[in-house]
């Protein structure tokens, strides 16, 4: 049965900047604008697509139908994921799902969000009822119980670097330079949302979150959507892609084993044993090593959540971590550029849109059209398909994606492609979409008055 299973390629993408909450702009306006781009970027109308996925966390049923609907009215299946942090890739794994099984040809994935100012707390919408993170939390409190300073995310992740500290070394001053080195790319990035390159010291001189956090070690709230369109390599022939598709070799989607909840290991608590256990079985699924691997976006929400996920993705030994870091291993010119595009703590972190955006960014560097973010040797050797980029995207509650992407076999440059289609480079340059931009791309089938309350 697996023999017969399709490719899959990504063969569009699109994404608006990363905001300051503000309460400016609707989620189906910031959706139809990521869609609007992924599909010029395809060279496709919304005709070709047979499904779509839509995620986001804070928002009332059918937001995605209310994205998509601007487009067309063409009657296709579509499924809204809600998973937390991790939403985004978990509606690319759908996607990817449906294409994998030959039950489509092209099928869309999308992700927005539009959320409150300040912690996560703010931003939740059932308070009449327990939260399903109370068992998490508890746990996280009885692995650490002198973690008592901040909100509960911070609290938690800060908690496992610590443990991690205690067992093997290094402190606070690592977080800081993961931190200022993720501020420092993002100063290429017209995406993200801070751009200012904080460097080291002006990152530990900001307000305290935790005992192990400073304020610009955390991920902002955001505003914000992305999109990827995916689709089998009959498409990518049909539709002479061949100068863009990049192949997701392998995905997985995981979710939590008892040692998040037995309250012993913060580290495990906040998703160490999920990644480390998913990146095992996609490196297996790729027949792919870790040195295979020259880019990656990974789930930086606090800066020690990334300093933990270098030894859970096993770019290091377990012990090895800081020392990663002191090496600069996780940036231009050391073994990985990690977050070439300033990652969670600078680009910004819309929930439902994070994981798509990775996989825009990885998407771009595997493309070589990232432009000043591009990470350097990519395809310097690894025969012509060059190294893998890798996507790393958890939630708590709890699920984790990790997605292992490379140039196909086929993969050939020239000709016109998506930069000629947006009039642009949209790697690394941010226009908005016009209402001729939409007519491009929308369906036959359409309503003129949907498309009247579009705001662009």
């Amino acid at each position: 049965m697996a023999a017969n299973r399709e490719r899959v390629f990504i063969v569009g993408v699109g994404c608006t900047a990363f905001t300051k909450p503000r309460g400016q702009r609707q989620t189906n306006e910031m959706g139809l604008e990521a869609a609007t781009k992924a599909l010029l970027d395809a060279g496709i109308t919304y005709d070709a697509v047979d499904a779509a996925f839509a995620g986001y966390v804070y928002g009332e049923s059918t937001c995605g139908q209310a994205a998509l609907y601007q487009l067309g009215l063409t009657g296709i299946p579509i499924t809204n994921v809600n998973n937390n942090c991790a939403t985004g890739s978990v509606a690319l794994v759908h996607a990817a799902a449906l294409v994998r099984a030959g039950d489509a040809r092209c099928v869309l994935a999308l992700g927005f969000e539009r959320m409150a100012a300040g912690n996560l707390s703010a931003n939740r919408a059932f308070a009449d009822r327990p939260s399903p993170m109370q068992p998490l939390i508890a746990a996280a409190a009885s692995a650490a119980p002198d973690a008592d300073i901040g909100p509960p995310m911070p609290r938690m992740f800060g908690a496992g670097a610590a443990e991690y500290f205690k067992k093997y070394g290094g402190g606070i001053e690592h977080l800081a330079k993961i931190a200022a080195k993720n501020h420092k790319h993002s100063v290429n990035n017209p995406y993200a949302q801070f751009r200012a390159g904080y460097s080291e010291a002006e990152v530990l001189a900001s307000p305290q979150i935790s005992r192990e956090l400073t304020k610009y070690m955390c991920s902002p709230t955001s505003d914000g959507a992305a999109c990827c369109i995916v689709a089998n390599e009959a498409f990518v022939h049909d539709h002479k892609l061949e100068n863009q598709a990049i192949e997701i070799v392998a995905t997985g989607l995981a979710t939590d084993y008892p040692d998040a909840y037995e309250g012993r290991s913060s580290m495990d608590t906040v998703g160490y044993g999920m990644t480390r256990r998913l990146a095992d079985k996609v490196f297996a699924q790729a027949g792919a090593s870790r040195d295979d691997v020259g880019v990656l976006e990974l789930h930086d929400c606090f800066a020690a959540n990334e300093l933990i996920t270098y030894p859970a993705l096993g770019l290091c030994a377990p012990d090895e971590a800081h020392r990663f870091v002191e090496r600069g291993d996780n940036t231009y010119g050391g073994k990985y550029v990690i977050n070439p595009s300033g990652g969670l703590e600078a680009k910004g972190h819309p929930l439902g849109a994070t994981g798509l955006a990775m996989h825009f960014s990885i998407t771009m560097q595997l493309r070589n059209w990232a432009g000043p973010m591009q990470a350097p040797g990519l395809f310097d050797a690894h025969g012509t398909r060059g190294k893998y980029g890798l996507v790393h995207n958890l939630g708590l509650g709890g699920a984790a994606v990790i997605s292992l992407l490379r140039r196909p076999e086929f993969y050939r440059e020239g000709g016109s492609d998506g930069r000629d289609r947006l009039g642009y480079n949209h790697a690394h340059e941010l226009n908005p979409v016009t209402r001729a931009d939409v007519d491009k791309v929308k369906a036959r089938l359409n309503s003129e008055g949907l498309l009247a309350l579009a705001k662009l």
